[in-house]
């Protein structure tokens, strides 16, 4: 008697077992060891859009859903439920932080990113800010750490409104043009780059 192989996973598949699986909060997907199930057509683009099959996703409750079960290992993402894990494919940053507030100032200022799929996170100890340069066009790309090393991009509005709240300040032995939340110093761009621009 040979063993069947089992189907290759599904996008519904992969949403029953996420529904069956929720539970008050997000999932604790990083406890969960379930077998890879293989590779499934799904993608987030730089935007933050979900596509499957070549398609996106129009659903907001279906996107959620799936990125409540997001996992990064290493390098690579997967969906993740008890039963199964898939791999999938994210362009830049599975999120994207479309907006943020302020709260207080100077060190007790507390900046606080919302993503497209409703996390919220406040920058920083716990949720730090980096900026990466494109090493071509030194384009700066920023990020804050929403949950679990998974980063949100930061959207070109908000990017624009938090350079507005900028200081200058010594950052490892040089001064840097960053931001403060919850009393910690996130550089974003060297000052001598500032007073190039």
């Amino acid at each position: 008697m040979t063993a069947q192989t089992p189907p290759p996973p599904t996008a519904d598949g992969l949403a029953q077992s996420a529904r069956a699986a929720k539970t008050r909060g997000l999932p604790p997907v990083d406890q969960w060891n379930p077998p890879f199930c293989g590779d499934l057509d799904m993608r987030i683009a730089r935007d933050g859009t979900w596509y499957y099959l070549g398609t996106p996703m129009g659903r907001i409750e279906l996107v959620k859903l799936f990125s409540s079960i997001l996992r990064k290992d290493g390098d690579q993402y997967f969906l993740v439920t008890p039963v199964e894990k898939v791999g999938i494919t994210v362009d830049d940053a599975p999120f994207v932080a479309v907006d943020f507030t302020v709260v207080g100032q100077g060190a007790d200022q507390a900046l606080t990113f919302e993503t497209h799929v409703g996390d919220v996170a406040t920058a920083g100890p716990d949720h730090p800010i980096r900026v990466a340069l494109d090493p071509a066009t030194g384009e700066p790309s920023p990020y804050i750490l929403i949950r679990r090393n998974l980063e949100a991009l930061i959207d070109r509005k908000s990017f624009y409104r938090l350079v507005d709240i900028c200081q200058h300040q010594m950052h490892d032995g040089a001064s840097w043009f960053g931001v403060m939340s919850q009393g910690q110093f996130f550089p974003i761009i060297p000052s001598e780059q500032i007073e190039g621009l």
